[in-house]
């Protein structure tokens, strides 16, 4: 606006397109309270995604609206909600709201890619999303309907479910990308270490991207091989240059040079990632965690590493990964004995701050560090498990049972479902056997190994003593067509749309292609949000910066 010309009217409107959290609320009402202590006479409207919240009521110069936008596509398989919120609002505050967002968001892939063959799922969350979307098909007519499926299965789970392998290190490139410099909508700032230059650039990091797509999914230590060679490749491609005649080299210019440029500059950015990461790693002791975590992971040497995570403690190498540790400490044994539970309580908050005891207090209400009680070690807790779910006459756990199911059950679940490999030799990352190779051959994600029994076992039969241990909530309900169980051409060529409530990390993800690949399907991906270990521990600490 030119300086003292008349106020436009469209300077006195303003329009927010905002996601319905507190903080945004009081962020647009300091400025329509700013506004309106300096005399101007505006009108707002705030339109929120991807819905309203109950009880929202604007001033008469204030106008609510909603845009229902539900679905974010990352790349050619993977779909995001981008509700980073939901972790914490559900499973922390017990909070429904996003649960209508999921069901809309299930209708609305069930009209555009349906009828869905059949639904699996696991967890509260995932069998009121799923019941939620059954009662919206109910109200309207399907437009998925009639035709054939493109869909064949669905798979709903809970974070809640699967805590550890969240928990853990990435060792992928893309979960090491993500932990290093945040992916952010599928694209990620790398800074000037990466670039080389004084400039950051802003990448996006998807199927597009011909050299990412290629090491995306690979261990990180088979990631510089492919990278080296790859250089090698292009610099064969520019030496053809020589000895061309003036055709062969305008062909060339017109028909190769770009695209080779291109690849040039990725690939001399994703080997500055890779050198970033590795300064970065060695600087914080990472082969010594990676140790650490297979050593819970396996049940051996906890108290080695239990000393180990009291240094890290001690050191104050970052408060997140601290917590990290502790957590996944107490998930593979079932929850603290009460002398570790203090030692390490008291030890964190005399290094980060007594602040961080309400942090303490959400890490224990939803389950990721909680101490046992008097007399409950882990091989207790077996036992009374082992019993319960071997007595058929018990039928459903009890809620007095609930709260010591939550506590995880990781080492009996491991056992029944195979989670770490027995090895003969060295594991081979760079022709990987299964899943493990996401975590370097010491555990197959638990998430992964459930969805893969599920599908091989089409449904969950067998799987009674795993599912009582993971709390139930278990349901298989199929969705009324058959051509997806009848027809054997189509198993060849099957789609897998794996639901993730609460967050889905590239681990995941990457164990889950793999799968697909060994199996002859093709996975797609929707979650609530990307997540990793960081992500999750940010979201339970009060403590404000």
């Amino acid at each position: 606006r030119v300086r003292g010309a008349p106020l436009s009217p469209l300077w006195c409107r303003f329009c927010f397109l905002v996601r319905p959290r507190v903080r945004t609320m009081r962020f647009i009402a300091d400025i329509v309270n700013a506004d309106k202590m300096s005399g101007r006479s505006r009108k707002y409207k705030i339109i929120f995604s991807p819905q309203k919240v109950s009880g929202t009521h604007g001033a008469a110069h204030v106008t609510c609206d909603e845009w229902s936008f539900y679905l974010l596509p990352l790349d050619e398989d993977i779909i995001s909600m981008e509700l980073p919120e939901f972790f914490r609002d559900y499973f922390l505050e017990g909070d429904h709201r996003w649960i209508n967002p999921v069901a809309r968001a299930l209708q609305l892939l069930n009209s555009l890619y349906g009828p869905f063959g059949k639904t699996y799922g696991i967890g509260r969350c995932a069998k009121m999303s799923y019941e939620l979307w059954r009662d919206l098909e109910e109200e309207s007519e399907s437009e998925g309907q009639g035709r054939k499926p493109e869909i064949g299965h669905v798979f709903l789970m809970d974070r809640d479910t699967d805590y550890v392998t969240a928990l853990c290190s990435q060792v992928v490139y893309e979960g090491l990308v993500d932990d290093t410099f945040r992916i952010k909508c599928g694209s990620v700032d790398f800074g000037p270490d990466v670039t080389s230059s004084d400039k950051s650039i802003k990448v996006l990091l998807n199927s597009q991207d011909k050299v990412f797509s290629q090491i995306r999914n690979e261990h990180f230590s088979s990631v510089f091989g492919f990278l080296s060679q790859k250089s090698r490749n292009l610099q064969a491609q520019y030496d053809r240059r020589r000895g061309m005649d003036i055709k062969q080299m305008k062909d060339f210019v017109s028909q190769e040079l770009k695209g080779l440029k291109q690849e040039h500059r990725l690939l001399s950015l994703h080997i500055g990632a890779c050198e970033s990461i590795m300064k970065k790693k060695t600087k914080q002791d990472f082969q010594e965690t990676i140790k650490a975590e297979h050593s819970l992971l396996e049940g051996f040497d906890v108290r080695e590493s239990t000393s180990f995570i009291e240094e890290h403690i001690d050191r104050q190498v970052s408060p997140i990964e601290s917590l990290r540790l502790m957590c996944l400490l107490s998930i593979t044994e079932n929850g603290l004995i009460p002398k570790d539970y203090r030692s390490l309580k008291t030890q964190y908050l005399q290094s980060y701050g007594p602040e961080h005891l309400l942090t303490f207090h959400n890490l224990k209400r939803i389950g990721l560090l909680t101490e046992q009680s008097a007399g409950e070690t882990l091989t207790a807790v077996e036992s009374k498990v082992s019993k319960l779910v071997t007595d058929r006459a018990a039928g459903k756990i009890t809620d007095a049972f609930n709260s010591l199911a939550r506590k995880s059950n990781f080492r009996a679940i491991s056992k029944k479902l195979g989670l770490i490999p027995r090895l003969d030799g060295e594991y081979d990352l760079k022709m990987p056997r299964d899943m493990a190779y996401v975590f370097g051959g010491a555990y197959v994600p638990l998430s992964c190994k459930i969805i893969e029994q599920v599908l091989e076992r089409r449904g969950w039969q067998g799987l009674e003593e795993v599912v009582r241990l993971l709390n139930g909530n278990e349901f298989s309900v199929s969705g009324g067509d058959s051509t997806v169980e009848d027809n054997p051409a189509w198993e060849s060529q099957r789609v897998v749309l794996a639901v993730f409530l609460g967050g889905c990390t590239f681990s995941e993800i990457a164990a889950l292609r793999f799968l697909g690949k060994e199996r002859g399907c093709k996975f797609i991906f929707l979650t609530t949000a990307i997540t990793n270990s960081a992500r999750m521990m940010e979201a339970m600490i009060e403590a404000k910066a």
